[in-house]
């Protein structure tokens, strides 16, 4: 299937991520205006700018309409602040679907704030994230949970965003997982997509994609040693695959282990989001393919473009069809 022909079939593709969907600020500012404090005599930070945009499970949402996916939502939770306003107009202005976004007043919305030297374009200070330091109420998840699946249905792959890296957890929550997996045994035509942060391991029957970092410390913590078949064969996932970075995807399924290199991208630009640009191809071209070696290139693919533009960056159709 040539990349245009691709990209036609994922194009009608109705897409659903679910999880933690964050809203990056990147902010930046200028260090001769670090004026210190008349009251704590603490020097300042003064930012002159800021830019705003999706991320985490918002960072794969934007991946899918940059590439033509015409029906894309999202569904997690935000607070009832302003950053939970920037996100839904940074949604808004991609073309995604926010409407499933579960608002609510005692949570803080998931924000990642990246300060950026002004001068020499470094991000050189430490991020200032807004995060979910404890679990969201039994009412909280049992919103969610319905949310979730009196809207499922209408989609054709889910993607999941488990980001969150705090004991606590994030959008994700023992009964949302239940919910996911059960949708995967119950519709095997649709692609259950999870990229999980700290707890691969605990997904049931759905596809996993950690990268190696993740799924090591995934093994160890399930199995007590590295052994990625025995990771899949305890998750009784179809399809694990676990992204070495720029040296390719390492494939596990019923046909056995497979090696599938990706093209080496001298002098990357910034990395970060790559997982999640890698999720948004091969979980969409998996869906039109089910050939696991076909997502895993096209993801290659999408993420190779990615990783040369400034912060959490898209692939373009007109960018992937330049490709070939």
């Amino acid at each position: 299937m040539t990349t245009a022909e691709l990209l036609d079939k994922i194009a009608a593709l109705r897409v659903l991520v679910v999880g933690d969907i964050c809203l990056d600020r990147w902010c930046w500012y200028d260090p001769s205006l670090a004026l210190a404090s008349a009251e704590t005599g603490i020097p300042r930070i003064g930012v002159i700018r800021t830019e705003v945009s999706p991320g985490a499970g918002g960072t794969v949402a934007n991946n899918l309409a940059a590439f033509g996916v015409a029906d894309v939502a999202v569904l997690g939770v935000v607070g009832a602040d302003g950053y939970a306003w920037e996100l839904r107009q940074g949604l808004a202005a991609r073309g995604i679907d926010g409407s499933l976004l579960l608002e609510i007043p005692a949570v803080q919305t998931f924000t990642y704030t990246k300060l950026i030297n002004a001068h020499t374009g470094a991000e050189d200070l430490p991020r200032v994230d807004f995060v979910v330091g404890r679990a969201l109420s039994e009412d909280v998840e049992m919103l969610l949970v319905r949310r979730f699946l009196d809207n499922v249905e209408r989609f054709d792959v889910v993607i999941v965003s488990d980001q969150a890296e705090t004991s606590a957890g994030g959008v994700v929550t023992p009964a949302l997982r239940g919910a996911i997996e059960s949708t995967a045994a119950a519709n095997p035509e649709k692609v259950v997509w999870v990229d999980s942060r700290t707890r691969a391991e605990y997904f049931q029957g759905v596809i996993v994609k950690p990268n190696l970092k993740e799924a090591t410390e995934a093994s160890i913590r399930a199995l007590g040693r590295v052994d990625f078949p025995a990771l899949r064969a305890h998750c009784a996932a179809p399809l694990l695959m676990v992204t070495f970075g720029g040296e390719g995807v390492r494939i596990y399924d019923d046909a056995g282990e497979r090696w599938v290199k990706t093209e080496t991208v001298p002098n990357p630009v910034d990395i970060c989001g790559a997982g999640d640009s890698f999720s948004a191809g091969a979980a969409c071209a998996y869906a039109v393919t089910r050939d696991a070696v076909a997502a895993a290139e096209f993801g290659n693919r999408v993420a190779s473009i990615t990783i040369m533009k400034k912060g959490t960056g898209t692939a373009t159709t007109a960018e992937l069809l330049a490709r070939g």
